[in-house]
């Protein structure tokens, strides 16, 4: 291939992955990938000038500042990357050309942290704003109120600038990513890929609840402007920080020489294995201020810092075991067990597989000699199999059709590569069944929060959904142990259990968790069936007779309502009192039928769970996205891009205003 032709294919293939790095918070790819790929296109532009475009990859920063995220904000100090490099010669080559072109200049080694950069505003001490990178040069997103519930994040300073503006990484300790992807698991929703991704599209989230709830961290790695003092040093800049309280990056070191450097950069090298969060590499920067104001910087990079990028630790070891979990939403996972081996500091024995089409991709067997690398630093991966080194009769592994923890069929999710049990007995996939069960959207039982539901299971008073409805004749154990609280708490919750037996049967078929069978769909069998009884003597066609169940929906009910343990939970759940009957709620009717809403933006009065209620209440049906089949949008205030799409499709836009009226 010609130079022009790869110059062109690699700006093309860097900005889609700059896409999915900076802007979708989803890589595709690991950052040794994506950086040799832009090295690749940096030694070609440097050998063919003239083919060098101002719209290079090479020549601005990566990612775009996003309305939807927040309001945008022009940066006071541009957000810059920095330049990356890889070998200790270009370490060396840094280091002798910032020696040549200043006096004695001095160098501070730090982590890079791999995370989220965000910059803090401080006027007369108090924080004013927080906004991400964004573009890098003009523009980023106002995240201040999510930045407010980040437990690093200062609101306030011990001496009060009247100016500061200083930079860092918001990023997500391990065990703290580990915990957000257990609750997304629970709540059945998709775990993140790594800490970075989870970091990044939690600062970005519209309700500051949620950023609250995930516990993020921050470091902070530079003061970007003050105003009331002078700073000679990045050192003391950082000294000014910690007095305020302000956590900056760990264990950083000032160094004179090219070999005091390098180092540093090994020392982090060595102890990357032994920290709580992931970093991509180590930051070499001059530290007096004076010395970089002299060198300035591109439009995309200081011209006095750089990146050094480590390169990713493989060794080869043998696969012992294939060992399978199974997670609380019914997932498989299998892990490769291996001979133990050394990968960054650490010893390391045992990868995930993910699931079977990345152990088909890999070929993988019990008994395969495989190569191992570290992603992110911290988490080990499987990079290839040997299959020079195959034993002879080594097969690849297939995860088996039944559950390996009871027994139960196991099925492949639709439009994804997870197998699943299918058993809603299971005990892996207890305490989210329960949690599911006890929902907003099924038996809505108010107060029974996750921490009692993981107690009650480990104590062994919840064994299934329908041990709910017995804890009433533990009341005095209960308050003796305090599981739930005192005597006032516990009858709480003792009272909206009896409460939710007078449900709709509808609420009860949606906590059930019966594949492919939700909220809306629960609703519209339960009319046309109207009892549990008859529901649960219908055959397939009978069962396709009811509108958006098709075959694989009709097979999920037909197999729940045939299979003898769900039977007796039924019948349980029966002899307790819980009503199995559908319940016609005065003053409605299907005025909505056939027709679909999109809910976006915030209503002045409602919240979506409200409006989504009201607009099914008249035989509406709720959708996330906007398509030619919507019928219309009730949009709020900072509507975004669904509003933008309705505009675009013609697709009538309501207030809420609008919807009461359309529901007199």
């Amino acid at each position: 291939m010609e130079a022009k032709e790869r110059i062109e294919a690699l700006k093309k293939t860097i900005e889609y992955h700059n896409n999915r790095y900076y802007n979708m918070d989803a890589p595709e790819i690991s950052d040794y990938e994506y950086d040799m790929m832009m090295q690749e296109l940096k030694t070609l532009e440097k050998e063919h000038p003239e083919l060098t475009t101002e719209d290079s990859p090479t020549k601005h920063v990566g990612g775009t500042a996003k309305r939807e995220a927040g309001v945008l904000v022009r940066h006071n100090v541009p957000m810059l990357s920095l330049q990356d490099v890889f070998s200790k010669e270009d370490i060396y080559r840094f280091v002798e050309e910032m020696k040549e072109q200043l006096e004695d200049p001095e160098f501070v080694v730090e982590y890079k942290i791999d995370g989220l950069s965000m910059a803090l505003r401080y006027e007369e001490g108090v924080l004013k704003l927080a906004e991400t990178r964004g573009d890098g040069i003009n523009f980023g997103e106002d995240v201040t109120e999510n930045a407010k519930v980040i437990r690093d994040v200062k609101k306030k300073l011990k001496d009060p600038l009247p100016y500061l503006e200083i930079r860092g990484e918001v990023y997500m300790k391990e065990k703290d990513f580990e915990a957000v992807n257990e609750r997304q698991e629970l709540l059945g929703k998709k775990r993140f890929a790594n800490p970075r991704n989870c970091a990044a599209g939690t600062l970005r989230q519209l309700d500051s609840a949620i950023t609250k709830e995930r516990n993020l961290s921050m470091f902070i790695f530079n003061v970007q402007d003050v105003k009331g003092m002078e700073f000679e040093t990045h050192t003391q800049g950082y000294e000014f920080l910690k007095r305020q309280g302000i956590k900056v990056i760990d264990d950083y070191k000032v160094c004179k020489t090219a070999d005091e450097v390098w180092n540093a950069i090994c020392a982090i090298g060595d102890n990357r294995g032994n920290l709580s969060y992931d970093i991509d590499g180590a930051v070499v920067k001059l530290n007096r201020i004076s010395d970089r104001e002299k060198l300035g910087a591109t439009s995309k990079v200081p011209r006095w810092a750089v990146a050094y990028k480590y390169p990713p630790e493989e060794k080869e070891t043998k696969v012992l075991d294939i060992e399978l979990s199974v997670g609380r939403t019914g997932r498989i996972t299998p892990t490769a067990i291996f001979e133990p081996i050394r990968l960054c500091g650490t010893s390391v024995s045992r990868a995930t597989l993910h699931n079977q089409d990345f152990i088909d991709d890999l070929d993988i067997g019990i008994g395969d000699t495989i190569v191992v690398y570290k992603s992110g630093e911290i988490i080990p991966k499987v990079k290839e199999v040997k299959k020079g080194k195959r034993p002879e009769g080594t097969k690849r592994f297939q995860i088996p059709d039944v559950c390996p923890v009871c027994g139960a069929k196991t099925e492949r999710e639709k439009d994804t590569a997870d197998i699943k049990c299918t058993s809603p007995n299971c005990p892996a996939q207890l305490e989210r069944h329960i949690i599911n069960f006890v929902g907003r959207d099924a038996m809505d039982i108010k107060g029974f929060g996750t921490v009692y539901i993981e107690d009650l299971v480990r104590l062994s008073y919840l064994k299934d959904v329908a041990d709910i409805y017995a804890l009433k004749e533990h009341r005095e154990e209960l308050i003796e142990q305090g599981i739930i609280g005192k005597e006032k708490n516990t009858d709480k919750l003792l009272d909206a259990i009896e409460k939710s037996k007078e449900n709709d049967a509808y609420k009860l078929l949606t906590g059930l968790g019966i594949s492919n069978v939700g909220k809306a769909a629960a609703k519209s069998i339960m009319k046309y069936f109207k009892t549990f009884e008859v529901l649960r003597n219908a055959d397939m066609e009978a069962l396709k007779e009811v509108k958006d169940i098709g075959e694989v929906s009709a097979q999920c009910i037909y197999d729940f309502f045939h299979n003898e343990k769900n039977e007796v939970l039924l019948n349980r759940l029966k002899d307790y009192g819980v009503n199995m009957e559908y319940i016609p709620e005065e003053g409605t009717d299907e005025r909505f039928l056939g027709q679909t809403f999109v809910i976006t933006g915030t209503l002045p009065n409602m919240d979506r769970k409200e409006a989504a209620a009201l607009i099914e209440k008249f035989g509406g049906k709720v959708s996330g996205s906007v398509s030619k089949k919507t019928n219309y949008v009730l949009a709020g205030e900072n509507a975004g891009s669904k509003l933008t799409k309705a505009n675009e499709l013609g697709i009538m836009v309501i207030s809420e205003e609008k919807l009461l009226e359309m529901t007199k």
